[in-house]
This record gives structure tokens, C-alpha cells and sequence, in this order.
């Protein structure tokens, strides 16, 4: 029973890995280097912590993007 439960759960953790690639891809940062892409979400993190008007500004472009996905 507990392997079961433990492949279920590196089955849904290596889902959200390729999902958050995903993310990468479509933001256009594909061919950066990894230290950028790290860098750039630690940034944005500092700046979306306790400043709700920036999170939903950045939340307003990605919905957005997400919803040209037919285009």
C-alpha cells in the first residue's frame, strides 16, 4: 500500500514539473539559461510578496496569455 501511494505521488510531482516547464516554454524564456530563469522568478517573488497590486498585474498578463493559447 505505501508503494502505491509513493509512486502516486512522484507520478503527480513529475506532472507539475512538466506543467512548470511548460510555463518556461510559453513565456518565450525556452533557450535561456537556467540561472536566468531562476533569477527572474526570485525577483518576481520578492516583488509579489505583500504587494497585491503587482500580483495581480502580473496575474492579468498571464491569464491573458493563456487565453491567446488558440492564437
Amino acid at each position: 500500500m505505501a508503494k502505491s501511494t509513493t509512486t502516486e505521488a512522484r507520478k503527480k510531482d513529475t506532472r507539475e514539473k512538466i506543467e512548470l516547464g511548460g510555463l518556461i516554454v510559453k513565456a518565450g524564456l525556452r533557450y535561456e539559461k537556467r540561472s536566468l530563469l531562476l533569477g527572474l522568478l526570485i525577483d518576481a517573488n520578492r516583488r509579489i510578496r505583500g504587494d497585491e497590486m503587482e500580483k495581480a498585474r502580473l496575474a492579468a498578463i498571464g491569464a491573458e496569455a493563456f487565453g491567446n493559447e488558440g492564437e
